[in-house]
């Protein structure tokens, strides 16, 4: 029960960290001091002390979207080993419980964005749905050749895996990279999407957002925070030696995992710039060869243990 506490502890304390950590590695390497750690946090009790607006064309779909977003994000964190060991709820293929709510509140903020009647939402979500569809079967092979690196059937399992041999090598190194891509993409980071921008002829995630504000925005931003953590978790998790284990050489482990993993997507987002719309898929692409490669690699060891 500790170590379940401490779960529910991370997770409404490490996204607000994470987020700033990222953006303090960028304002760094530009030569800025850059907002507090924290500042997310106080972007968020600021925005829910204000009231919403809304357009006379938006209806219902508009106003719960934001919820349904937050609400699956904290959902899937639920299942996810956030400080390494036991998560706070775990069943068998719990990783398709993940992957669904997180498509929920994708799904949610695209209908909201259509609701909208703009433009420019519109395109995002259009954006949005392209980038979706190649994402989603990579998310599924990545967590199949975790299943079968580590024949187990629930996510905190599969993510602590022991290797003994080559195969079981190449196919952590493959889910490895093609996670960090799904992070990039789910979180909407460079150099898939960018986060500080507001041309509208690049967003992807923001243009869908636009119109939204007060207590709702409050709540798309803590979803995006959330989606950020429970990817850097997962695969801080990967990395962790004590893995799999309640105990507090696990839970330091992987917080300085996820500390090192926010500081890596900051590196990447300063040292890349953003790719063209039309090569995005194409970037998502690799993640999918790295899935395939880890799934081959899995049944092969399978086969060989067999």
């Amino acid at each position: 029960m500790l170590f379940r506490a401490l779960n529910v502890a991370a997770l409404l304390l490490m996204p607000f960290v994470l987020a700033g950590i990222v953006q303090r590695v960028k304002s760094l390497w530009s030569g800025r001091k850059g907002p507090p750690v924290l500042q997310l946090a106080f972007d968020v009790r600021r925005l829910v002390q204000k009231s919403a607006v809304y357009s006379e064309t938006t209806t219902a779909v508009f106003r719960c979207a934001p919820y349904v977003a937050c609400i699956s994000a904290f959902a899937a964190a639920a299942i996810t080993p956030l400080l390494g060991g036991a998560p706070c709820v775990s069943f068998r293929f719990d990783f398709v419980w993940l992957a669904y709510t997180w498509a929920l509140g994708r799904a949610a903020l695209m209908l909201a964005a259509l609701d909208t009647g703009s433009p420019f939402a519109g395109m995002g979500a259009a954006r949005e749905a392209t980038f979706s569809a190649v994402l989603e079967p990579i998310v599924f092979l990545v967590f199949g050749a975790l299943c079968l690196l580590s024949g187990a059937h629930t996510l905190h399992e599969a993510l602590a895996l022991r290797l003994h041999d080559g195969p079981a090598w190449v196919g952590w190194i493959a889910v490895i990279v093609a996670w960090f891509i799904v992070l990039q993409v789910e979180a909407g980071r460079m150099p898939v999407d960018d986060p500080s921008t507001h041309l509208e002829l690049t967003m992807v995630h923001e243009a869908m957002v636009l119109d939204h504000s007060g207590v709702e925005l409050a709540a798309i931003q803590m979803a995006s925070a959330v989606k950020l953590f429970v990817g850097c978790a997962v695969l801080a998790t990967l990395i962790n030696p004590w893995a799999g284990t309640d105990s507090w050489r696990a839970v330091a482990a992987n917080l300085v995992g996820c500390v090192f993993a926010a500081i890596a997507i900051g590196h990447v987002e300063v040292l890349s710039a953003r790719v063209k719309l039309r090569a995005v898929p194409s970037y998502i692409v690799v993640a999918l060869v790295s899935a395939v490669v880890a799934l081959l690699a899995a049944a092969w060891r399978a086969e060989g243990v067999g």
